[in-house]
């Protein structure tokens, strides 16, 4: 069984893969960069404490959250890629003449699960949450953006499906968690 779900994995990236084009390699390459989320949610994160009272409380325990909400899900996939040593595609010897690959380099040995994925989804989770009560529809703006973050990373030949989709997941629970503790870590210090 899981080795016909992990033989439509590959056969599914190879299929995504090859749809790129040489035209479209500069935008997903920017989207895959580390910045494409740092100055999108930078520029939220000061929208957001600028229309907010500032406490020194509220700011603190914002910038807490983002710090913890990124190391969690950063180093979860580090250890999950140490644990299950699944190779990224870029390294499979056996597909290397069936993919583009975008990138000059393939990065760790491993890919199972995508750090964008589940960085990107943790972040788009957590701010859209943050700001649901202001506009509704950021939610699913962040989670579109944090989509094509996460589908950059089989374009460019990095990620198969499933590291992709298992990191979606992370991050939605790692942003659905850290924004209730960030509620409540506010609660407590506005008693």
């Amino acid at each position: 069984m899981i080795e016909e779900i992990l033989q439509f994995d590959t056969e599914l990236f190879v299929y995504l893969n090859s749809l790129g084009s040489t035209n479209f390699d500069f935008f997903w390459l920017s989207l895959s960069r580390p910045e494409a989320n740092i100055i999108l949610y930078l520029l939220v994160l000061m929208l957001y404490i600028s229309i907010e009272p500032n406490k020194k409380s509220f700011v603190i325990n914002l910038l807490l959250s983002i710090i913890i909400l990124v190391t969690i899900s950063d180093q979860f996939s580090n250890i999950s890629k140490d644990f299950f040593q699944r190779l990224r595609p870029c390294f499979n010897e056996s597909l290397i003449d069936s993919i583009r690959l975008v990138k000059d380099s393939c990065g760790g040995k491993y890919g199972f699960f995508s750090a964008h994925a589940s960085n990107s989804f943790s972040l788009a989770i957590f701010f859209g949450l943050l700001l649901f009560k202001k506009n509704k529809l950021l939610i699913f703006l962040f989670a579109l953006y944090a989509f094509f973050i996460s589908y950059s990373r089989i374009y460019l030949g990095v990620h198969y499906p499933i590291d992709i989709l298992i990191g979606v997941f992370v991050g939605i629970v790692n942003g659905t968690f850290i924004y209730g503790a960030y509620l409540n870590t506010l609660n407590f210090f506005n008693k």
